[in-house]
Parts: structure tokens; sequence; C-alpha cells
């Protein structure tokens, strides 16, 4: 099959750089079951997904990406452990404000390598090398890690609710004192005081087929993929958050955490005297991360040319470790990726494998290369 977006524009030369690697080229199919994605992929694709139905009444979604469907694939081969190596490059589905819903994606996913440190270099350095060869020179890096965030969030005891909803408005762009704020609300469900005290003394299952039956007689039986369940189900876990909100020491703490930036090294510097003089037991992700800067260095990347960022996060849920993203090297405020990827070790068995795979990737905008923009 020739490769291409238009005629000035062709893409072998990148699927053969992928190749060439040791990534063996797959692909995924266009229609998929949507409550993968529904689960494990966060608000952000949720709310993009192209749905439909199958003859039997199953929500499908076109294929928002290639991460999630290429896991399944592999997981499904019952191969223990799962190890491979795949590239792919197709057409996938998104509703996006200003950008066409179908557009090119390539990338690859390393997926069973145990030494992940290492794993993560190489895969920031093909990231580099695929964003070259589509013409970008010397792109600006965004370097992140979900495990330190996570590791500090523990650290100060944060709930998951709390965790959940300050990522979410991190990697929407919104500064720490809007994403705070955002986290400490109430859910909005107060004026359902009535139904939860009516629930109260309820086991799970009860107060789930009571909300759900609620439902079902006001004639909801699925909304954006989800079952009248389902959305009890949600429902219920929401209600029960309350207010989650740090206090006013644990706060100031975090603020300062998230505020570190810079080069690799001395972001690494600054959140080990953060956590000493805090008593934050982060021992484990630190040290991941600072093994991942000595490899990212022993590969010959430009650690001058990358900036850290204790608080960068990506929009979706399954990050557990390194995260990034490249931009054009004259990136505006409001630029776009070019390239973005990161570390997902819990996905995989989370979609059915017997153990936790670690696994790393990375995807690429190809039409935001073709524009000469990604703005």
């Amino acid at each position: 099959m020739v490769l291409h977006m238009s005629a000035t524009f062709p893409l072998e030369p990148l699927v053969a750089l992928l190749e060439s690697a040791g990534y063996a080229r797959s692909d995924a199919p266009l229609l998929t079951l949507a409550d993968v994605f529904l689960d494990l992929s966060g608000e952000d694709i949720r709310r993009r997904l192209y749905l439909t139905q199958d003859a039997e009444g199953r929500e499908l979604c076109l294929r928002p990406e290639f991460t999630i469907p290429i896991c399944m694939a592999e997981v499904q081969k019952n191969i223990t452990p799962v190890r491979a190596a795949v590239s792919y490059c197709g057409s996938v589905f998104r509703h996006r404000v200003g950008e066409p819903g179908e557009f090119i994606q390539a990338g690859v996913e390393s997926l069973g390598r145990t030494d992940r440190e290492a794993a993560d270099a190489d895969i920031l350095a093909l990231a580099l090398s695929a964003t070259r060869s589509l013409g970008e020179a010397k792109p600006l890096v965004r370097l992140g890690d979900a495990g330190l965030i996570n590791g500090v969030l523990d650290a100060l005891e944060a709930s998951p609710a709390f965790a959940r909803r300050l990522k979410r408005g991190l990697a929407a762009g919104k500064p720490f004192a809007q994403a705070i704020v955002q986290t400490s609300r109430s859910t909005g469900l107060n004026r359902y005081g009535g139904v939860m005290a009516a629930l109260e003394g309820a086991g799970p299952e009860a107060a789930r087929a009571f909300v759900g039956d609620m439902l079902t007689m006001s004639g909801v039986r699925e909304a954006g993929g989800r079952t009248a369940e389902e959305i009890a189900s949600r429902f219920l876990s929401k209600a029960q958050e309350g207010e989650t909100a740090l206090d006013a020491d644990r706060t100031r703490i975090l603020e300062e955490f998230l505020a570190i930036s810079g080069h690799p090294d001395r972001v690494a510097v600054e959140v080990n005297r953060l956590a000493q003089r805090h008593g934050l037991d982060i021992r484990v992700p630190l040290q991941r991360y600072e093994t991942r800067v000595g490899f990212m260095a022993a590969a010959g990347l430009d650690l001058e040319g990358i900036s850290a960022s204790a608080g960068f996060v990506r929009n979706l849920d399954y990050y557990t470790g390194m995260v990034f993203e490249m931009l054009p090297h004259n990136a505006s405020a409001v630029a776009k990726p070019l390239a973005g990827g990161g570390r997902y070790d819990g996905l995989l068995k989370r979609l059915g494998a017997a153990v936790d795979v670690p696994a790393v990737g990375f995807s690429l905008w190809v039409e935001r290369f073709q524009r000469g923009s990604a703005t």
C-alpha cells in the first residue's frame, strides 16, 4: 500500500525509519468497542469519540488512537510474557475544534522491556529522529513524569478523586490556582442529598440498582456509550467523593513541587530538596527519574534542549511514568504538539494481560508537519 498525505508529503520514509529501528508494522481495526476507551482513556478522549452501534446494539467507535487497539491485539495473542515492538501509520478519528476529524497518526509501542528507563530514553530518541525526518529539525521537547506526580500526591495523602481532577486540570493547561479550585469544589451533587439520604445504609449493589432503575424509568437507556447502570455507578462514585481538598500546608507543598522546572538534572535536584525539606517519601519514583535522565544522556540526547517540568502531564489517564511532547521550535503559546508519548505500565493488565507489562510509546500528528505549523 502506498502511504501518503499528498503528492508532496510521502510517508514511506517515516514508516521505513520506524521499521528499521526494530518496530514491525501493524494495524488496528477501524471500528472497535467503545467501552474500552470510555473506561481507560480519560475525559478528553471520551468526548471526542465518533460513536455508532452494531446490529446487536453494542456501542462502537471509530478508533481515536492506536495504543489501546494495538495493546488489545497483543494481549489477545495469549503469549506470556507479552513482548512486542510495533509501529503503525494510519487514520484515526476524533472530534476536534478547527481541525479535521480524520487525520493521520504514526508511532510505535514498545511492550515488555523490563529495562524501563533505558527503554524510555530509546523511545524519546526515536521520537526525535521521527520528528526530524518530517522536517522539524530542532523541536521543543517538554518532559514530565506521571510517576513523580503520583508519588508526591500519595505522600501528601491526596484522595484519588483529588489527584484525578488535578491532573486533568493541569493537562488542560490550567494554572495551579485554577486547577486547585477545580479539585476543591463539591461534586455538584449536593442537590441530590435527599436521594443519597434515602440510600443510606443500602449496600453498593442495592444502591446502584436503585439509581439505575430511576434512570431507566426516566427513559435513560444509554448516553455517551454508558448504560443506565454505568451512569448510576458514576453518579454514586461522584456523590461519595465529597470534599477532597488538601489543607493549606499540603497545598503549599504541592504548589512548590509543581512549579519546579528547567534542565532535567535541575528538576531532579530541586525535587529531592523538596522531598527532604518536607519529609516526603518519593525515593522510588525519584530514583527512576534520575536513572532515566542518565540513560538519556548516554543515548546522546541534548539535555540542554529539553524542558523538564514537575507539573507537566498529558491528557490520557493511563500514563504511569515518563511523559513528553514535542512542539515546533518557534511554537506559540497556543501551539499543539507534533509528537507526544510516555509510559503506561498498567494498561495491558487492565486489558486482560495476566501480569503488569512494561510499556512505552509515542505518536506523531503527521498533518501538523505538513501544514508547517502546529498552531
